[in-house]
């Protein structure tokens, strides 16, 4: 494919999950010579497994205290990672660039008042009218101020504080959905000649109680010991291991990137998203059409790095598909080693495919269950996936920049 000035090319990663902080143990997943081991604990949200939060020293990309202490985990998180992409585009500390750099945030809201929580769940035993209940607690119960805490968009207001990147922001919230939504729209800025350099990513935390009380209300959630992605028990269609994931992108043109001396880790040659009804083979018929406006195709040189929730039929229905229409592709699902990590997952994934590319990674098997198979060298295109464990379907497609 010919070079143009607009293409979209990654230039900065920012990745901070259960597997540690930074470039190093994200290449040792995607190069080592066996099955990586990963992080879980089964304790901390017992009876639900996480890949957790790793220790990390917030001081170095959010070096004043007050800033820190305003933020809750999921904003220190995202506000840290952004850091890390900027460090390692080589433009962290540059007003030049900074200052016109757009950013596109993918967001929840904020923690939950736990205690509260828990007192209205375990009162709603006992009531017979739960409506009346809920509403007395919703007057009396509730902190105008934690709900100022809770506005999604104080992630993109906390790195335009520390890290002075001060063009456009955007905030995108809906779930898997809505980290789809922002790379998608980075890319078709910088793509039109809308935008030269945007940072994109979002943050998420595992061990968010009240995340996990969501998800098990709408019974996605493996329960008990950990297990393989393709191999989760389908029981009530659990089968979902949330992962704690901050992952963010520089992405820029390929001319203000050859302009300003950038590494290339790899070029995005389409990022396709969408959302509809997934019963009678409409799912496979929509991953059927974003593959083909992505451009991939099927290759023994290529990967499909899958994003798969984990929740029964729906991980093997991406498992099916991928094997019926790239047969010859490799598969590899990354979220069985970091945890499926929601408004991060599409940008952890891109990541990881940019690093791989630009490692000339041959990745081992992530997960055992026989969807996976060796690879026999170093992939020159990978498609990345998201599926949502309700609703959002997204590809993204990258390819080493020769």
């Amino acid at each position: 494919m010919a070079k143009s000035a607009n293409d979209v090319v990654v230039t900065g990663i920012g990745l901070a999950t259960s597997l540690g902080v930074g470039r190093a143990p994200h290449v040792t997943l995607l190069s080592g010579s066996e099955a990586p081991k990963v992080n879980v604990d089964t304790a901390v949200c017992a009876p639900y497994p996480v890949h957790p939060l790793v220790e990390i020293d917030w001081n170095e990309q959010i070096p004043r205290r007050g800033d820190q202490r305003q933020m809750e985990n999921w904003q220190r998180l995202g506000v840290y990672a952004a850091g890390l992409a900027l460090d390692d585009a080589g433009v962290k500390g540059n007003e030049e660039i900074c200052s016109s750099m757009d950013m596109i945030v993918a967001a929840g809201g904020g923690e939950r008042d736990i205690s509260v929580d828990t007192m209205i769940v375990n009162e709603g035993l006992q009531s017979n009218n739960r409506e009346v209940l809920l509403n007395q607690k919703l007057t009396t119960e509730l902190r105008p101020t934690l709900f100022l805490a809770q506005l999604a968009n104080l992630v993109a207001g906390n790195i335009s504080i520390v890290h002075k990147v001060t063009g456009s922001s955007r905030t995108f919230m809906g779930e898997e959905a809505a980290g789809i939504s922002a790379v998608s729209t980075a890319y078709a800025r910088i793509l039109a000649g809308q935008s030269t350099h945007t940072l994109v990513g979002a943050s998420f935390i595992a061990e968010r109680r009240d995340m996990l009380l969501m998800l098990e209300s709408a019974h996605s959630l493996s329960r008990g010991e950990w297990s393989p992605l393709w191999d989760r028990p389908d029981a009530d269609d659990g089968g979902m291991v949330m992962g704690t994931a901050g992952a963010f992108l520089l992405l820029e043109s390929r001319e203000h990137a050859e302009k300003r001396g950038a590494r290339i880790y790899a070029v995005l040659n389409g990022v396709e998203g969408d959302r509809g009804r997934r019963d009678e083979g409409k799912l496979e018929k929509r991953l059927e059409r974003l593959f083909s406006d992505a451009c991939f195709a099927d290759a023994s040189e290529n990967v499909v790095l899958s994003g798969a929730t984990g929740r029964g039929d729906l991980t093997l229905r991406e498992a099916a598909f991928v094997e019926e229409h790239f047969p010859h592709a490799g598969l590899r699902g990354f979220t069985g080693v970091t945890g499926h990590s929601m408004e991060a997952n599409f940008t952890l994934g891109i990541g990881l495919a940019a690093l791989a590319l630009e490692q000339g990674a041959v990745m081992p098997v992530f997960n055992a269950g026989g969807h996976e198979k060796p690879l026999s060298g170093a992939p020159d295109k990978i498609a990345v996936t998201t599926i949502g464990h309700q609703r959002g379907e997204g590809v993204a497609v990258l390819s080493r920049d020769v």
